[in-house]
């Protein structure tokens, strides 16, 4: 009798173990094809490394920076005709 309400879970399990025995074969690491390791690749990966970069020579624009008061303070919306209205009503 038992048997027969854990029946239910086999499908379950069985889907479980496939998807797990597909995630470590997807997973797997892999030489892809046409992978150029030689001396050479190396060698051109090193020059391309070592140049220096075609923006290096462009001064960089200065960053001016608002002295902070320490005190956060969120801009109104409205002008100074908002907040007299707000303060008449």
């Amino acid at each position: 009798m038992h048997v027969e309400i854990l029946a239910w879970l086999v499908p379950s399990a069985a889907v479980t173990v496939l998807a797990m025995l597909w995630a470590t074969w997807a997973g797997r690491p892999r030489r892809e094809p046409g992978k150029d390791r030689s001396d050479a690749a190396y060698e051109r990966f090193a020059k391309a490394i070592t140049k220096e970069h075609p923006g290096a020579q462009r001064p960089r624009p200065t960053m001016t920076r608002d002295r902070s008061t320490g005190i956060a303070v969120r801009p109104s919306r409205g002008g100074i005709a908002d907040s007299r209205a707000r303060r008449s009503a």
